[in-house]
């Protein structure tokens, strides 16, 4: 019976990853497709990108709404509505009718990405047993992992054979096989809260926050941080942010449950998890520049050298759920950025004529270390958190990545293209034709930077282990 009851979960796990991975690989696999979209849409590059960011900012805008609502009306319930409805959006997304059509296609998707976002960790940690849940964590981490970095080299192989709809269109068979497993294995007896309040200011607070907030960033590396406008935008945000707090502590039943914070061992694994998905990005922007631009290598085999990371992380990722079900999470969680901070050091001395299997073995570090910590430290956050907020935890924990994937990508941009321009004595926002040094030397000041943030997740998760220590010490000491 235990064995049917554990086959049953991995299934349910299998159906809950599919769609994780469609829905966080759909953020990234985009950005590699840009150039030939502007192209075939007859849209300038700027205009182009807005099919990342819009889909950036509706996710991350709704994550909180549908976590919550997740736990009042049942977050395997809201769970299969946001499959279909990112299923019709990727159909959608693959036609060619304007970027008009397009980018309304990608809020549709990101309408239902955020939906299964918000409460996949919710659904794993409902499903899955005290003793087995790092390891059902494991294999939603490694999907949220795959579907995080895979997106440049597996939108560079399709691209390389197919037109750009296919990047999308690829989610609807997939998208409909993972419905069915849903609607199969999926648990069929949860019971809706009976009163369903739903703080509809607040929710438009923070949608109106994140979408300032992505808005200034994106503004701030076009037109410089210090710009009035870009300064004008920071404050508002900031403005939303503090009026959103205010009114949270205020109304009776708030979208976000502020106490939650009050928990140190979630608000530390919470900023540990941004920061080390903020860095993740730093690899996946400044990698197939490294590979196509410096060291001359076709897309295809670039996308296949980008591989490495995806792999070694589907390889890392059930390990260090067995190993975190049965050892310290914390201690497995400060190995991992051990590793994760060896590949950002090693990535700082690489140049046009280092050993290509030492960038390999890179990668497959900083995969395997991204593995380790992920899978632990997802436990910790959902274990720690109440068990009525398991939907706004999980969607926290979703914000966090989202939040990552723009803050990271914004940092490295400013890093290298600061330090390129630097060099060059002149404004540069490309890479600098014929100045490769250049060009290495931003990648490093990059990666330094990269390198710094993995250490102040170390350092937090060092604080988090010294604090547990400490607790469990306090209560040996009552107990006698």
């Amino acid at each position: 019976m235990e064995n049917k009851s554990s086959k049953h979960l991995w299934l349910t796990m299998t159906a809950l990853g599919l769609f994780t991975f469609m829905s966080t690989l759909d953020a990234s696999i985009v950005n590699i497709a840009l150039p030939i979209m502007s192209r075939d849409l007859s849209v300038p590059m700027n205009q182009a990108t807005w099919t990342v960011s819009i889909y950036l900012i509706v996710i991350s805008g709704l994550l909180t709404f549908f976590g919550r609502l997740g736990d009042q009306v049942g977050k395997i319930r809201v769970f299969k509505w946001g499959t279909y409805i990112f299923t019709l959006g990727s159909l959608l997304a693959g036609f060619n009718f304007g970027l008009g059509f397009l980018l309304f296609a990608r809020v549709i998707q990101a309408l239902g990405a955020s939906m299964t976002m918000s409460n996949s960790f919710g659904i794993t940690t409902d499903v899955a047993p005290l003793a087995m849940r790092a390891r059902a964590m494991s294999f939603n981490a490694l999907f949220v992992s795959l579907g995080s970095i895979a997106g440049p080299a597996l939108g560079g192989i399709i691209l390389q054979y197919l037109p750009w709809s296919y990047i999308f269109w690829i989610n609807v068979p997939v998208g409909i096989l993972a419905i069915i497993a849903g609607n199969y294995f999926f648990p069929k007896n949860q019971q809706p809260s009976r009163s369903i309040k739903i703080d509809w200011f607040g929710a438009g607070l923070f949608f109106s926050f994140i979408t300032v907030f992505f808005l200034g960033i994106n503004l701030a590396q076009m037109i410089g941080f210090t710009a009035p406008l870009s300064l004008l935008l920071d404050a508002i945000s900031l403005l939303l942010l503090g009026t959103f707090i205010i009114w949270e502590r205020r109304v009776a039943e708030p979208l976000l449950d502020l106490t939650i914070f009050k928990t140190g061992l979630f608000t530390l694994s919470l900023i540990a998890s941004l920061l080390v998905f903020t860095t993740n990005f730093f690899s996946n922007v400044l990698l197939p520049f490294y590979l196509e631009n410096l060291r001359g290598f076709s897309t295809g085999r670039s996308g296949l050298y980008m591989m490495t990371i995806p792999v070694a992380m589907m390889i890392g990722a059930p390990l260090a759920g067995m190993i975190a079900d049965k050892y310290d999470r914390e201690y497995v969680t400060l190995f991992a950025l051990s590793g994760l901070v060896l590949a950002m050091f090693g990535w700082r001395v690489i140049d046009a004529n280092s050993a290509m299997g030492f960038v390999v073995l890179l990668m497959a570090l900083a995969g395997l270390g991204t593995a380790f910590f992920q899978t632990p430290n997802n436990a910790l956050i959902m274990t720690a958190a109440p068990s009525n907020q398991l939907g706004v935890a999980g969607a926290l924990n979703a914000l966090a990545r989202n939040l990552g994937m723009i803050i990271g990508t914004s940092a490295v941009t400013t890093a290298l293209y600061f330090s390129m321009s630097n060099s060059m004595g002149k404004k540069v926002v490309a890479y600098p034709q014929g100045h490769d040094l250049v060009f290495v030397k931003g990648m490093q000041s990059a990666f330094t930077l990269g390198a710094i943030l993995v250490l102040i997740a170390w350092l937090i998760t060092f604080i988090r282990l010294v604090m547990r220590i400490r607790t469990k010490r306090s209560k040996n000491r009552l107990a006698r």
